[in-house]
């Protein structure tokens, strides 16, 4: 029983950390790890309170994702067309698309391929090159600060978890 609470703790780290890095599972993971233990224990009754606090955090950190990106566009003064090239350069950059970054893996491009993404777009979209820059770092902020508050969030939902489960296997 110790050797699968240990397993499914580090599948919660592994959340905490996907929270943190864009395009990587985070909170759902916790969620995951929270309801096989659940299972395991035959009872929901112990797990109640953090598997309500795992679902909201899950649910929470998709609002702060798209709240979070859109909020640092805005204030940025990116257009629609600067949010999909982020979204579009995120994705190449994911999978080393980027004829610009010719190094670094998945992570760097996940980094800098939005940034790239949004401001090529605005460019093309009729701005001029540093309103284009201005949007697409405003992007990336807003896109940062959202992954912060999403591990914050992932990482007290661990805690709880841990607080609350502790007592049962130790």
């Amino acid at each position: 029983m110790q050797i699968l609470y240990w397993l499914l703790i580090a599948l919660m780290v592994l959340g905490i950390v996907g929270s943190f890095i864009p395009a990587l599972p985070g909170a759902s993971l916790i969620l995951i790890a929270i309801i096989i233990w659940g299972l395991v224990k035959g009872s929901f009754a112990a797990i109640s309170i953090p598997l309500i606090v795992a679902s909201i955090v899950l649910l929470l950190s998709i609002g702060v994702d798209f709240l979070a990106g859109y909020l640092g566009a805005k204030k940025a003064g990116a257009s629609k067309w600067g949010q999909i090239g982020a979204f579009v350069g995120l994705v190449l950059g994911f999978f080393g698309l980027l004829p610009a970054l010719p190094f670094g893996g998945p992570l760097v491009g996940m980094l800098f391929g939005p940034l790239i993404g949004a401001i090529v777009a605005e460019y093309i979209y009729g701005r001029n090159l540093w309103v284009a820059f201005k949007a697409g770092v405003g992007i990336i902020v807003g896109t940062i600060i959202g992954n912060l508050i999403q591990g914050l969030l992932a990482f007290a939902a661990v805690v709880l978890f841990l607080f609350t489960t502790w007592s049962q296997v130790f």
